[in-house]
């Protein structure tokens, strides 16, 4: 606690090697609140530089912190193939209104292995003519991977856009068996 009685936000990350490459994952008391993709010190020293401007505290790193060691487990039984499914306490504090919105449909909605559409998401949040603003909520995803925005594809047949980049999206939709896995 603070001076004031207060519990001070904390915030703990670590790096974890994967499948796709290096994933920094950053946790709250209330949940994991970030995953970023290609995380270079480069990549790592901006999100945490982010991650203290936004949430007003400098993250630790804590690789063995009881608040990632969750996570980590489930993301290595993922790229594995030992899991389908995220069961984690998630911090939504870095998104807030339609973006929320669409992310937690995205979660609660969309299973391991199948897709939907931009289009079609944002009707299920009652907003039909909101494919694009769908396209900016996907790219503004603070939990990629666990928040499945990887199934988020074109209505006629394209992959669409993807943060973490396209073979990144196309190795990750290989892993649920959506696409074929790649050749080389």
């Amino acid at each position: 606690m603070d001076s004031d009685g207060q519990y001070e936000q904390q915030v703990v990350w670590a790096v974890v090697g994967t499948e796709i490459g290096p994933l920094l994952l950053a946790a709250t008391r209330e949940g994991l609140v970030n995953v970023v993709f290609h995380a270079s010190d480069a990549v790592r020293d901006k999100a945490l530089a982010r991650l203290a401007s936004r949430l007003g505290t400098e993250p630790v790193e804590a690789p063995d912190s009881p608040l990632l060691a969750e996570a980590i487990r489930q993301l290595r039984a993922y790229f594995t193939g030992q899991r389908r499914d995220f069961e984690l306490p998630l911090d939504w504090s870095l998104t807030s209104g339609f973006n929320r919105q669409v992310l937690r449909e995205l979660a609660a909605g969309v299973p391991y292995g199948a897709v939907v559409g931009y289009g079609d998401l944002a009707g299920r949040v009652g907003q039909p003519g909101a494919a694009q603003a769908v396209g900016t909520a996907m790219g503004s995803n603070p939990l990629p991977v666990v928040v499945p925005c990887h199934r988020v594809v074109e209505s006629d047949g394209g992959i669409g856009g993807f943060g973490g980049g396209l073979e990144t999206k196309r190795r990750l939709l290989a892993l649920e068996g959506v696409l074929p896995e790649p050749l080389f």
